[in-house]
C-alpha cells in the first residue's frame, strides 16, 4: 500500500501526554480532509491515553474503538509508578487521520484543538505551518512609524506619499504571496543570525505575519504621530523593496483620510488598544469606534450589480450608569438621595471604590444593590471574597491541577480567575455598554500588591494596557468594568492600607454614627412596623464606645430572629457584647455592666 504524501516543507510533530505518559508523533499530509484541512498522518509507536474524556464527540470515540478492536493501538507497557487508571495505547501502524485535530483528540481522548496542541521539537505550534484561515471582511489594524530609529517615517512620508510600512531592515526576500509563521521564521533566522535576540525575533515573525499575510487590502489603518491619530485604508498588497535609509523595506499603499484626531479626546478602549507596545497591533476589537469617528468615510467596498445597498451599522451604545431613584433609596432606606447619587459620580470617575466601616454597617449588602441596580441585574456582578492565602494566580490567572473526572490524571492549565472571567464577559460584543462589578469582600484581609500584580497599575491607568506574566496576552480592564470593595475597620490583624490602594480607590464610609447609617435601624423598625427600642439601645451603646471603629453596626438587629421571644437579649448576648470583649480585653472591664441591655435601659427607661 503507498504511502501518503507527506505536505512540502513541514517538520515532524510531537504531542507529550501528562505525568511521564509517552509521546505521540506524526506530519501532516498534502491531501485534505473531510473538513477541509490537511489530514494527519499518527506514527506507527505513538502513545495514546487509554481513556476517553466525557466530553469526546461520538465520532472520534468510535474511531477509537474501531482501532483498539483492530488491534491497531494495543496495551503499551506500564511504568514503574503509574497507575492502573493511567494505562496507555500505543500505535502499531501507522494511523491516517482526517485532521490534526482528529489526531489530538485521539492522542488525548478528548477534543483539542490540533494546530495548537501539535509541536516541534523546538516549541513551535503546528498552527505556525498552516496558511491563513478565516477571517473577517474588514479588520482594523495599529501600524506604528512615528519613531523607527529616531526618524518619524509618518510625518515625513507614509502621510505625504501615502503608504504604512515596516523597516525589515535584514530580511531576505520572500518568495511566496501569503508566508505562514513558520516560513517567516526561517527568513528571519536566515537574516537577522546575530542581528537581533530571540524574543525581538519572535516578535518580529509576528509583525511580518500580521503586515504580510493577515493585512488586507480594504481594512481599517492607524498610525499615532505627535499626539494624533491618522486613519486610513490600505489599498495595496504588500511589497517588498529596497528602501535608501532602510527604514521601509515592506510596504503597503495606503489612502489617509484628511481628518486626525487628538489621542487625549480618544475613547478610552481605544486608548487601551494603542498603549500595546507593537509596531503592528489587531485594532479589529474596536473597528466600529474607528467607523463612528470617520463616519465611514473611507467608504464601504463597492456592491455588486443589483445587490442591495448596505444599512447603516447602528451606532454603538455610551456606557452610563442609571440614575438614583426614589425607589432605589426608599428600598436602601437611604433618607438623602444625594448621598446614593454622588456614590454613581464617585463610580463614573474612579471606576474603584471601598466601602469602610465597623461591622454590621451593611457594606457588602449595599455594594451588592447597588452594583445589581447600576449593572442591570446579578448576571453583570461577581463576589470574592479575599483572606491572607488568597493570591494573583486565585484572583486573576494561573496554571492550576485539573482533574480528569474518570482517570484521575492531573495536568496544570492556564485557568482563568474570577477577575479574568468577569473582564472576558464584558468583553463581549454586546456587552460593552453594560456596566459590570466586581465586589471584593474583606478587601483588605489579603496581601493586595501580591494579588493584583500587575494590575495594580490598570486600577489607576484604565486606558493603558499590561503584558501579563502567565499567558502572554496584552490586557486592559474594561471600561464597562467596575470594582467596589469592603473593607471591616474593626480587624486590626491587617496592616493598615498602603498610600497606593488608596490612590487607586475612592473610600466611602459606612459608620453607625453619621448618616446614613445612624438612622438606617430607625427607618427599618418603622417599615417593619416594630418597636423602635432596639434604634435608641443601639444610638446609646455607640455613644459609649471610645472608638470609632468598634462602633455596631445596625444590621445585628435587622433579622427576623431579634424579634423573637427573647431574641434581642439573645443577639445582644452572642453578637454584640463578644465584639466589645475583644475591643477591651486586658483591660479589666465588666461588658456586660457597661454595655448591657439592663446597663443600657437604666439611661433610657
Amino acid at each position: 500500500m503507498p504511502q501518503p504524501d507527506r505536505l512540502p516543507g513541514t517538520p515532524d510533530f510531537r504531542i507529550t501526554l501528562p505525568k511521564g505518559g509517552g509521546q505521540a508523533h506524526g506530519h501532516l499530509l498534502a491531501q485534505f480532509g473531510g473538513n477541509g484541512t490537511y489530514k494527519f498522518l499518527l506514527r506507527e509507536g505513538s502513545v495514546v491515553a487509554a481513556d476517553a474524556w466525557p466530553g469526546l464527540g461520538d465520532h472520534a470515540r468510535r474511531i477509537r474503538t474501531d482501532l483498539r478492536a483492530s488491534g491497531d493501538l494495543v496495551d503499551a507497557p506500564t511504568g514503574p509508578g503509574l497507575a492502573q487508571a493511567e494505562r496507555r495505547w500505543v500505535a502499531t501502524r501507522d494511523i491516517e487521520c482526517n485532521s490534526s485535530s482528529a489526531a489530538a483528540a485521539l492522542v488525548y481522548g478528548y477534543d483539542a484543538s490540533g494546530p495548537e496542541s501539535w509541536r516541534t521539537a523546538e516549541g513551535h505550534p503546528l498552527a505556525d505551518y498552516l496558511s491563513t484561515g478565516w477571517r473577517p471582511p474588514r479588520k482594523a489594524w495599529l501600524v506604528r512609524g512615528s519613531n523607527v530609529s529616531g526618524h518619524n517615517l509618518v510625518r515625513h512620508l507614509w502621510l505625504q506619499e501615502g503608504f504604512i510600512s515596516l523597516a525589515a531592515a535584514h530580511l531576505p526576500p520572500v518568495e511566496e504571496t501569503d508566508p505562514t509563521k513558520s516560513t517567516l521564521r526561517r527568513y528571519v533566522e536566515e537574516g537577522y543570525e546575530g542581528a537581533a535576540s530571540y524574543n525581538q525575533k519572535r516578535g518580529l515573525v509576528d509583525e511580518l505575519h500580521a503586515f504580510l499575510t493577515q493585512m488586507r487590502v480594504g481594512d481599517t489603518v492607524a498610525t499615532i504621530s505627535d499626539g494624533r491619530l491618522h486613519i486610513g485604508r490600505v489599498t495595496g498588497d504588500a511589497v517588498q523593496t529596497s528602501s535608501p535609509d532602510g527604514l521601509s523595506n515592506v510596504r503597503r499603499t495606503a489612502e489617509w483620510l484628511p481628518r486626525s484626531h487628538a489621542y487625549e479626546d480618544l475613547p478610552e478602549e481605544v486608548q487601551q488598544k494603542l498603549s500595546v507596545q507593537h509596531d503592528v497591533v489587531d485594532l479589529t476589537g474596536v473597528l466600529e469606534v474607528f467607523d463612528g469617528l470617520t463616519g465611514r468615510d473611507e467608504g464601504p467596498a463597492p456592491a455588486a450589480p443589483g445587490a442591495e445597498p448596505a444599512t447603516e451599522r447602528p451606532a454603538p451604545r455610551e456606557l452610563s450608569l442609571p440614575h438614583v431613584t426614589e425607589a432605589l433609596a426608599d428600598d436602601l432606606l437611604v433618607h438623602d438621595r444625594a448621598w446614593l447619587e454622588e456614590i454613581r459620580e464617585l463610580l463614573i470617575d474612579e471606576r474603584q471604590m471601598v466601602f469602610y466601616g465597623p461591622p454590621g454597617t451593611g457594606k457588602t449588602y449595599l455594594a451588592m444593590k447597588l452594583a445589581e441596580y447600576f449593572g442591570g441585574g446579578p448576571e453583570q456582578v461577581k463576589i470574592v471574597q479575599f483572606h491572607p492565602s488568597y493570591a494573583y494566580e486565585d484572583f486573576f490567572e494561573g496554571f492550576r491541577p485539573v482533574e480528569d473526572p474518570e482517570t484521575r490524571e492531573v495536568a496544570f492549565r492556564l485557568t482563568a480567575g474570577p477577575l479574568r472571567e468577569l473582564a472576558d464577559l464584558a468583553l463581549r460584543e454586546g456587552n460593552r455598554h453594560v456596566p459590570h462589578f466586581l465586589i471584593i469582600d474583606e478587601i483588605n484581609r489579603a496581601n493586595l500588591a501580591k494579588v493584583f500584580g500587575e494590575l495594580y497599575f490598570l486600577l489607576e491607568y484604565r486606558k493603558k494596557s499590561v503584558r501579563l506574566t502567565y499567558s502572554g496576552d496584552d490586557f486592559a480592564l474594561p471600561p464597562n468594568l467596575f470594582v467596589i470593595g469592603t473593607m471591616n475597620t474593626a480587624d486590626r490583624s491587617i496592616a493598615l492600607v498602603d498610600a497606593a490602594m488608596r490612590r487607586r480607590f475612592a473610600f466611602v464610609e459606612l459608620s453607625p454614627r453619621t448618616e446614613p447609617t445612624a438612622g438606617l435601624l430607625a427607618r427599618w423598625l418603622k417599615r417593619e412596623g416594630k418597636n423602635v427600642e432596639p434604634a435608641r439601645l443601639l444610638e446609646t451603646l455607640n455613644a459609649r464606645v471610645n472608638d470609632a471603629d468598634f462602633a455596631i453596626g445596625p444590621s445585628y438587629l435587622m433579622k427576623p430572629g431579634v424579634y423573637r421571644d427573647g431574641g434581642l437579649e439573645r443577639t445582644w448576648r452572642t453578637k454584640i457584647l463578644p465584639l466589645l470583649e475583644e475591643h477591651h480585653y486586658g483591660e479589666s472591664l465588666d461588658v456586660t455592666a457597661r454595655y448591657g441591655l439592663d446597663a443600657l435601659r437604666e439611661q433610657h427607661p
